[in-house]
């Protein structure tokens, strides 16, 4: 298992690595915002097939950095490492250490941001393992509500409202998450972590570049 040290392309790497990889393994990388929601997310994981990278402070935009640049970056160069599968032409799903990258932020205005970052720079050097459907998005929760003695989960700003209505109607309580650290162990594993009950969305090529186009359109703020 390989954790912190010095990757191939500069930076220090803080992964917590899976014990097997390669085609057929099931093996998923999961990276995450910093190192208090990997460290509680390494807690709950399935050492085996979940390997587990952070990211070191919010990420270069992909678009504006030579190859250099992001390959002695702390978070991309360890990415690119760990993931094995090459760059732009050269990038080979076949050759992917893991099955899956996994991108589990916080579900706020940062964690987006830093969300599309990655898929920026995967949208530019990784492409081929968009086309593969090798990259997912991981919807964590917004916080629960108790109502009758019932935790009720919302996974979106408009549900988690709603649940609040209801439990201010019925006298329950309600608790908006802060950050993956802020979630228990259990809610960690089922919502997040475990590949059959965690919320999940594939991201396609066309998706990032739909993204990259609603940017661009609504200019910096």
């Amino acid at each position: 298992m390989r954790s912190s040290g010095e990757g191939r392309h500069g930076g220090v790497s803080k992964l917590e690595d899976s014990a097997v990889h390669g085609p057929g393994s099931g093996a998923e990388l999961i990276v995450v915002e910093g190192d208090s929601a990997a460290a509680a997310v390494v807690r709950v994981r399935d050492p085996r097939l979940q390997a587990v990278l952070p990211m070191q402070g919010k990420p270069l935009n992909a678009a504006r950095a030579s190859r250099p640049k992001l390959l002695a970056h702390p978070f991309f160069g360890p990415l690119v490492d760990a993931i094995g599968a090459g760059l732009e032409a050269d990038c080979e799903p076949q050759r992917s250490r893991y099955e899956r990258l996994l991108l589990l932020t916080d579900p706020d205005a940062d964690g987006i941001h830093c969300g599309f970052l990655v898929l920026l720079f995967c949208h530019g050097w990784l492409r081929p393992l968009l086309d593969a459907g090798r990259i997912e998005i991981v919807r964590p929760p917004w916080g629960e509500a108790v109502i009758a003695g019932e935790v009720l989960l919302a996974f979106s700003e408009p549900e988690f409202a709603a649940l609040a209505d209801r439990a201010r109607e019925r006298g329950g309580g309600v608790r908006r998450f802060r950050g993956l650290a802020s979630l228990d162990a259990d809610t960690l594993r089922e919502t997040c972590i475990d590949p059959a009950t965690r919320k999940t969305e594939t991201v396609s090529a066309a998706d990032v570049a739909a993204m990259i186009d609603l940017i661009a359109a609504v200019g910096p703020r």
